[in-house]
């Protein structure tokens, strides 16, 4: 892996367990890791989300961060370090209302077509505005783990609504994401799109780059990566990346 110059990493599923902060042994690993590599990190998630679970919880010395690229809601926003010791926004790809609403309508004449109860019990918001993507999660936002864990381990259930929110959205990028999740971006709007941003501003060639992720079955949210040619290491969760980072720096 030495020709390697860009390490790009997952969050959910990967860096940290759904919507939870790095551990302290992960937030070490990255910091060794930045002191010989670029990484970036590509998530569904929104910049709310990076800042609470990652940012924040990142012990890293500010002078490390130059080398740290973050690419939230599947890329379709990018931030990075700035010399006045701040994150900067380079892009933002954001929808217009009238795509929030046409995605909001499909959800719903999904829910009525397949039959869909939303369980009794919610935490949070089930469909979120996240200005360049909306996301649906099935028991609210801030659902406890070991809850999101239970209710679609085999990702059945966001299958079947997949297929059938295709017919509706045609023109938008639709994957399954996180534990419960379904994210809608523009189309040509996914974790591709910020391989290729990448290459933009960073100037790094594909070749140079290792995506790490839990999600690179077909429709998952990182399986857009695997079809640009980058090379991929799939991961089980937050311990087996955490094994994979280690025999990257040994």
């Amino acid at each position: 892996m030495e020709h390697k110059k860009l390490i790009i990493f997952d969050l959910d599923g990967t860096l940290t367990e759904s919507k939870s902060a790095i551990d302290a042994e992960m937030s070490e690993l990255l910091v060794k890791l930045l002191k010989k590599k670029k990484v970036a990190v590509i998530s569904g998630g929104s910049y709310k989300l990076f800042q609470q679970q990652f940012i924040s919880n990142l012990k890293c010395p500010k002078e490390l961060l130059k080398n740290l690229f973050l690419f939230p809601t599947s890329s379709t926003s990018f931030y990075r370090f700035s010399e006045d010791s701040s994150w900067v926004k380079v892009y933002e790809e954001a929808l217009t209302e009238e795509e929030k609403r046409k995605i909001l309508v499909a959800f719903l004449k999904t829910f009525q077509e397949i039959n869909y109860t939303h369980p009794e019990k919610t935490y949070g918001e089930i469909i979120e505005d996240r200005v360049s993507q909306v996301t649906f999660s099935a028991l609210g936002q801030q659902t406890p783990l070991e809850l999101k864990q239970e209710w679609d381990p085999k990702r059945e259930k966001r299958q079947h609504m997949k297929a059938v929110l295709e017919k509706h959205l045609p023109e938008f990028e639709i994957r399954i994401g996180g534990t419960t999740s379904i994210d809608v971006t523009r189309k040509g709007i996914d974790k591709a799109y910020g391989i290729k941003q990448i290459e933009k501003h960073l100037g790094i060639p594909k070749e140079q780059m290792l995506f790490i992720g839990d999600a690179l079955f077909t429709g998952g949210n990182d399986y857009p990566v695997k079809e640009t040619g980058v090379e991929c290491i799939e991961v089980s969760g937050v311990e087996d990346c955490k094994r994979v980072i280690k025999e990257l720096l040994a």
